[in-house]
């Protein structure tokens, strides 16, 4: 089983590939001769980075939970 932990860097290496993915998609649509949407580009890259946010998110409860799980075994 995974941790929240793992899944929530998991989740975040996916958003960043996801984000790279979308940023190079956009730098080939603005050269002159292609005929890309930027509007679903930059889209895709807010998708991404908020798919990151949220992943990073679960990191930090996690990571929070397992604090407080210390402070009452101490």
């Amino acid at each position: 089983m995974m941790s929240a932990m793992q899944i929530g860097a998991y989740g975040a290496m996916a958003a960043s590939r996801r984000f790279d993915q979308q940023a190079q998609q956009t730098v080939q649509d603005t050269a002159p001769e292609a005929k890309g949407d930027l509007v679903s580009d930059f889209v895709g890259q807010i998708d991404a980075r908020t798919a990151f946010e949220a992943s990073i998110s679960v990191i930090k409860t996690a990571d929070e939970m397992v604090g407080q799980l210390l402070n009452i075994k101490a």
